[in-house]
């Protein structure tokens, strides 16, 4: 008894410290992009949607009823992921004891996937309480079906279903492992049972019926297009990424509780173990073929919640020590997940981390590229509409200014995330020119939103939406890292080539090389149209040098075919950069480059950090 109080009362103080915590992360947080498209679906209400059920949207519509801005938007979410772990203790209280019920309890608090749940506007913290409302269900039913077992197992399926296509997955594993146990195939033939099925199938119908009436491109999304089907080895590294998250020493606690669990007696501990394998050991085989481009880390969490009940008899039979250790390194993981978006709500961690491969680019320079767009608009004629080069841009101003209905160019990026359909069906997409006439429109473009090769070409599809672009006014949010263009388009677009944006880079001296107080810049650059007049380099932001331009540099063209610079080749640079006489401390400081264009713009480039010794 005495162990069931302390352990009740470490997961209640351990509850309110996490839900604390989250709270405040969750007002400083800045918009993530798919809480942007969400909060845009809930604007647009609708039963389903081209990348999910209709439950995430209807979430972030309750939340902003409450309010404005990112905390009201995320707080459902919040709440839903703090009934969590409240549910595991319950499940786990009636089926193994309260000591171990608590256990668990806190257990899903430190588990670094399950404790930060509900932080961001995302499916993730509804589809775990789904989860563990079939589960409940399921335990229950397999000891007697009563009329509420069914009746929560009905609410678990609907549940899911409104949350997203991966539920399926607890779904077929769910299913699969009643029908291996006698007393579960019992249950699937109780009518009760059956109605409960059903009313968690027709759950899906709105989104079926979204499929049907287009071309069944949500399901192929994500299905099909988004995964390559083909072996790739990239599937085994699931092991060493599962055991970091979810801290090397539970993840084997986890490991040993599913196998003595797979041969137990008790047909409940049997059951939570074919949950949980079935679920965790079916997306490590289905990493060897999935898509690896986007997120998919936190795919198994429903297993790790199914085999969490299981943990604390493990836990039991380990030396005090272990226990402690296992406690512990699992906290120092939730610390560090949580830590991690307490660095992302810092501009100051965002800027620092600028040539960083972990830059949270996602999170970075919406609120800078918001104010300049109402700078930019108050300058421009009454009437100018707000264009996005593609959803991600649109869904965040769009939250920022208070506008669900900014109409978005077609961008492979729309297509990649399975947000077209969705544009379309609002009437957002629009071609370009071809709509607009000669109406005042200011172009948003977000020039790091495709890879570097690419951005030649999609500069030259922007000129065949758009026509020749004009000077644009450059945002470089942390060092260029994150990098946007405004175009203020007005009248009939200009007869003539594609005008783009210029492109360059610095080949020396390196990204984080040491460089004296006196060195040598060399690189190329070159601006389609129009070409460049001049060049400057700059240290910190300020000029530094004028550099030689016109230095022989063939093979681009041979790279970009599309490049029309009419001073091809000659677009390569020199420069002799000198602070003998500059008050510049030795240090980090970040080197970048001023490009003028013929067409009178002047373009500030993305900037590298170099180390600037005595």
């Amino acid at each position: 008894m005495r162990d069931a109080v302390q352990a009740r009362r470490a997961f209640w103080v351990l509850w309110v410290s996490v839900l604390a915590v989250k709270l405040l992360i969750a007002a400083r947080l800045p918009l993530f992009v798919d809480e942007a498209f969400y909060w845009q679906e809930g604007q647009h209400l609708a039963a389903a949607y081209s990348d999910l059920p209709g439950l995430t949207a209807w979430l972030t519509r309750l939340g902003m009823a409450f309010g404005e801005g990112t905390f009201a938007l995320r707080l459902p979410f919040v709440l839903i992921g703090a009934c969590v772990p409240l549910l595991m203790v319950h499940v786990t209280s009636r089926e193994f004891g309260a000591k171990a019920g608590w256990e668990a309890g806190t257990l899903t608090l430190l588990l670094p996937l399950a404790g930060a749940l509900g932080l961001m506007a995302l499916p993730d913290a509804a589809m775990a309480l789904a989860t563990l409302l079939c589960m409940d269900a399921g335990a229950r039913l397999l000891r007697q079906v009563t009329p509420q077992a069914a009746l929560e197992l009905a609410a678990g399926l609907a549940l899911g279903a409104l949350c997203h296509y991966r539920f399926i997955a607890v779904i077929v594993v769910g299913f699969v492992a009643l029908l291996m146990l006698a007393d579960g195939r019992r249950a699937l033939r109780d009518v009760r049972v059956m109605v409960a099925i059903a009313f968690g199938a027709s759950a899906w119908a709105p989104l079926v019926a979204w499929n049907l009436d287009n071309a069944d491109a949500g399901l192929r999304f994500q299905l099909v297009d988004r995964h390559p089907w083909a072996f790739h080895a990239d599937g085994i590294a699931f092991i060493g990424i599962q055991a970091l998250l979810v801290t090397p020493l539970l993840f084997a606690a986890m490991a040993v509780a599913a196998r003595r669990g797979l041969v137990c007696g008790s047909t409940v501990s049997r059951y939570f173990a074919l949950l949980g394998t079935g679920v965790v050991a079916g997306f490590f085989a289905l990493g060897f073929f999935a898509d690896t481009e986007r997120v998919s880390f936190h795919w198994p969490l429903p297993g790790y919640l199914a085999l969490l009940p299981l943990v604390p008899a493990v836990l039991a039979s380990w030396p005090r020590a272990w226990r402690l250790a296992t406690m512990a390194l699992a906290g120092i993981g939730l610390m560090a997940n949580l830590g991690y978006y307490v660095a992302v709500s810092s501009a100051h961690s965002r800027e620092a981390s600028a040539a960083e491969k972990w830059y949270p680019s996602n999170f970075a320079g919406w609120e800078t590229l918001a104010d300049a767009v109402r700078g930019k608009l108050r300058a421009m004629p009454e009437g100018t509409r707000v264009v996005a080069d593609n959803f991600k841009i649109g869904a965040e101003l769009g939250f920022a200014m208070g506008d669900p209905r900014i109409p978005v160019l077609d961008h492979p990026i729309n297509l990649k995330h399975g947000r077209a359909p969705q544009l379309r069906l609002w009437g957002l997409h629009t071609p370009g020119r071809a709509e607009w006439g000669a109406a005042p429109v200011l172009l948003v473009v977000g020039a790091t939103e495709v890879k570097y090769r690419d951005l030649p070409d999609r500069y030259h599809a922007l000129c065949r939406m758009v026509g020749p672009l004009p000077p644009p006014e450059v945002l470089n949010i942390d060092h260029g890292r994150q990098r946007f263009m405004l175009f203020a388009l007005t009248g009939k677009p200009a007869a003539g080539p594609c005008v783009t944006p210029s492109m360059a880079w610095i080949d020396a001296p390196a990204a984080d090389a040491r460089v004296g107080r006196r060195f040598d810049v060399q690189g190329w650059a070159f601006k389609d149209g129009v070409g460049l007049s001049a060049m400057d380099v700059t240290l910190d932001g300020e000029v530094v040098a004028r550099a030689r331009y016109g230095r022989a540099f063939p093979g681009l063209q041979r790279v970009w075919k599309v490049s029309n610079d009419p001073q091809h080749p000659k677009v390569g640079f020199d420069a002799t950069v000198d602070l003998s006489d500059r008050d510049i401390a030795p240090g980090t400081h970040w080197l970048g480059l001023r490009l003028h264009g013929h067409d009178g713009s002047v373009e500030t480039w993305a900037e590298q950090p170099v180390e600037v010794t005595r």
